[in-house]
């Protein structure tokens, strides 16, 4: 049955309405998103002298220290995953959530016991109505993470992952992530945080260096390689989890700046859709009155002219 002109009316009202809301969430969006993609490339630099210095003490030296070689015995991992505290990012969460799960069943298809942490209220929910156990979950701050976050995260992990596997210790960390790669384009991505994946960069580094003519590094650690290695360890992987949080933030945003930003036209073309209904509803309206005027005064002549 076709609407009548005033359910018209008053749907436009309510399109046009709730388009003016996903308009001011698209702008403040947009806003925030050159906040967060600066400060998630400010920190790639510190990042990669951090890799460097990693990768140095465990290239140079001969020690066999867990967080840098692979595990003997692997047993159980852990799988940290970011998603959003909010809703209206498009398909963000949903796939982080969906890598964080393949990554899950690929781990226990290798036999591995997999510990869930979860970042965001979203992946929380998610898992949660699903039944599936959390170790620890974090929420409130993905849209604006802070580094005392990424440092609460980053030592509850590497609690886990220093305590005996007989004691229910951990023998791999993984992140799920969303990194920005642009403005249109954010991509889920898995990375093991423990052990540390960065030997193969301070080879990479010593080769240039010799490719240039130059001589190579000599490298003395002071009080020992252990030492170093241990004081490294934390600022690795806070700096790793901050990193993570901060594209994770600018990500979110991205997303929610596209879905807003296709909520709004499409609202726009709603609004056009009804506002042509509601003028051929009208125009219907007023060619019935016409016709009515019409077949009136017809009935009245004829009325007239048999008296």
């Amino acid at each position: 049955m076709p609407a009548s002109l005033r359910e018209l009316r008053q749907r436009r009202k309510s399109v046009a309405t709730t388009q003016k809301i996903t308009r001011a969430m698209e702008l403040i969006a947009a806003s925030r998103i050159v906040k967060a993609d600066r400060a998630a490339r400010a920190a790639l630099p510190f990042t990669s002298v951090l890799n460097r210095a990693v990768a140095a003490v465990a290239q140079h030296s001969d020690i066999d220290h867990p967080l840098v070689g692979e595990p003997k015995h692997r047993r159980r991992a852990a799988v940290v995953m970011f998603t959003s505290d909010r809703g209206l990012a498009g398909g963000y969460s949903t796939n982080a959530i969906k890598t964080a799960l393949r990554l899950r069943e690929k781990l226990q298809g290798e036999g591995l016991e997999v510990v869930m942490y979860v970042v965001g209220r979203k992946g929380a929910d998610y898992l949660g109505f699903r039944q599936v156990q959390m170790e620890q979950t974090w929420t409130g701050f993905t849209d604006a993470p802070t580094y005392e976050k990424a440092a609460e995260i980053s030592d509850a992990l590497l609690e886990r992952f220093v305590q005996d596997s007989d004691e229910g210790g951990v023998d791999e960390i993984y992140a799920v992530y969303t990194r920005m790669v642009s403005m249109l384009t954010q991509s889920p991505r898995v990375r093991r945080l423990l052990p540390i994946e960065v030997i193969e960069e301070g080879k990479d580094v010593d080769k240039a260096i010799e490719a240039e003519g130059d001589t190579p590094l000599l490298y003395t650690f002071e009080p020992d390689p252990e030492t170093v290695l241990d004081q490294l360890l934390g600022l690795y992987l806070r700096n790793r989890v901050w990193f993570y949080l901060l594209e994770a933030a600018a990500s979110e945003l991205a997303s929610r700046q596209k879905a807003m930003k296709s909520a709004t036209d499409n609202a726009q073309q709603l609004i056009e859709k009804l506002t042509t209904q509601a003028n051929q509803a009208r125009q219907a309206q007023i060619t019935q009155e016409i016709s009515e005027i019409v077949g009136g005064a017809g009935a009245l002549a004829e009325a007239n002219a048999d008296e």
